[in-house]
């Protein structure tokens, strides 16, 4: 069963953009060769600057954000090739699971049909009259809005006499 993931990891800045790129593309082809998965979104967000000065002394880092489908089993490969790898000095991967329940909640869901209304206002009274027959609250919007009325009256009145 292949399950939603995401990789983000950060490039050393001191390396060109060109050579940043290539390692981009080495680790996109990386997940598909060796890990088994599908690339679904490959997002490069250049080098920007990191939250703390790391170790290496790097104050800036090249990101990338890659989502991907894979076999559970094959995501460590993944793992160890960012560990061996110089260039990469951090790096997170985590599985998608909102994603993997909102796709599944969308196959299970039934398609919804929409039926025509014969005519607007058959279809309002009727909802009116349902309103009415399951309200048991007392219906306290007018007066609530002629108070705001009457206060905004009042206040356009004084507003009115100062000048």
């Amino acid at each position: 069963m292949n399950r939603i993931y995401e990789t983000m990891f950060i490039v050393s800045p001191k390396l060109d953009e060109e050579e940043r790129n290539a390692m981009a593309e080495k680790v996109r082809d990386y997940i598909v060769e060796r890990v088994g998965g599908t690339i679904e979104k490959f997002d490069r967000w250049g080098v920007r600057k990191l939250a703390y000065r790391v170790a290496k002394g790097f104050s800036e880092g090249d990101y990338t954000v890659i989502q991907f489908r894979a076999d559970p089993e094959t995501v460590d490969i993944l793992e160890r090739f960012y560990g061996i790898t110089p260039d990469v000095f951090r790096w997170q991967t985590f599985r998608r699971e909102d994603l993997e329940k909102a796709e599944k909640r969308a196959s299970l869901k039934p398609p919804e049909t929409v039926e025509e209304p014969e005519s607007v206002e058959a279809v309002e009274s009727v909802e009116a009259a349902e309103s009415v027959e399951t309200s048991t609250e007392p219906v306290v919007e007018d007066v609530a809005y002629e108070a705001v009325d009457a206060e905004t009256e009042t206040v356009e009145e004084v507003k009115k006499t100062e000048e």
